[in-house]
């Protein structure tokens, strides 16, 4: 488990899956229908129970230059400044599992904020970083 302080938020648009996991897949094949791929453009994964405690999972994607999504109506999130926890994994299509390995044990920390998310971050087509906002007081 490593360290990585956000130092500034980051604003996404997102479609949200109409399930999870089943349809996670699917609500990222329509965010790239919405944008071609572009390896400078930031590509994440948010999920977070709801008030029944039913995971909701969002593709989102960050803009390239302002007002590109805004002809899609799409929502936005915005992934908080702070320090966050996390997981890198590599070749994740060659195991899947692993991200809910790696919030697993993410989530085991008891200074995570209860207020944040579960954040896929995708570094390239083949890699992922699993991570988890912590309390601002976190004291690590």
């Amino acid at each position: 488990m490593e360290y990585l302080n956000l130092e500034k938020d980051i604003t996404v648009f997102y479609v949200t899956a109409s399930s999870y996991p089943e349809g996670v897949l699917a609500a990222h094949q329509q965010m790239h229908g919405y944008v071609t791929y572009n390896e400078k453009r930031n590509y994440f994964g948010i999920s977070a129970p709801d008030k029944t405690g039913t995971i909701i999972y969002k593709s989102a994607a960050a803009e390239l230059e302002k007002g590109e999504f805004s002809k899609h109506h799409l929502e936005q999130f915005v992934i908080k400044k702070g320090t966050y926890i996390f997981i890198d994994i590599i070749d994740f299509m060659k195991d899947i599992p692993a991200i809910g390995k790696a919030f697993e044990i993410l989530l085991s920390n008891s200074n995570i904020d209860s207020q944040g998310c579960c954040v896929e971050w995708y570094l390239s087509q083949s890699s992922v970083r699993c991570m988890v906002r912590l309390k601002d007081n976190h004291g690590y």
